[in-house]
């Protein structure tokens, strides 16, 4: 089994506490409504949205992909932080024994954070992940973010 770990950051002009109420509180909610050409819903599917509950992104028809389930194992609403696996990706659990991710908000500046994500990528043995697959994923996650970003600075007081 291989293991690729990938970190990557995103600073932002919204605090702490705001970005992760949108993106990690009430992902379920806001996610369709803003991203709603590649996300059709996120369902709960087990569990009240704490840690050991399961959720369950569809997207839309424009996605490459019909669905992937995540499991919640941490969630800190006092810290800002949530780590999450996934643990079923339509089309990639043959190659992929699991994606997890660790998500962390930081205050940055008087009123920003940083959004620190490291993702680790356990592979099936003799599976290498491609470097375009990585990169993708990076580029879908950083656009959420900034989605969200600007969702948030055209709403001040949207989650405060």
């Amino acid at each position: 089994m291989g293991v690729v770990k990938i970190s990557q950051s995103f600073k932002t002009k919204v605090t702490p506490g705001r970005m992760f109420r949108a993106l990690i509180l009430d992902s379920h909610n806001l996610c369709p409504k803003l991203m709603f050409s590649s996300i059709k819903s996120i369902d709960l599917v087990e569990g009240n949205g704490e840690a050991g509950s399961i959720k369950q992104m569809n997207f839309t028809e424009a996605s490459p992909l019909k669905y992937v389930k995540l499991r919640i194992d941490e969630l800190d609403k006092d810290k800002f932080t949530c780590k999450y696996t996934f643990i079923e990706v339509e089309g990639l659990m043959e190659t992929i024994e699991s994606i997890s991710y660790d998500v962390k908000f930081e205050p940055y500046g008087y009123t920003g954070c940083v959004c620190k994500m490291t993702s680790e990528y356990k592979t099936k043995p003799d599976v290498e992940i491609k470097e375009e697959d990585i990169e993708h994923g990076k580029d879908r996650a950083i656009g959420m973010y900034e989605v969200v970003e600007a969702y948030l600075l055209a709403h001040p007081h949207a989650y405060e």
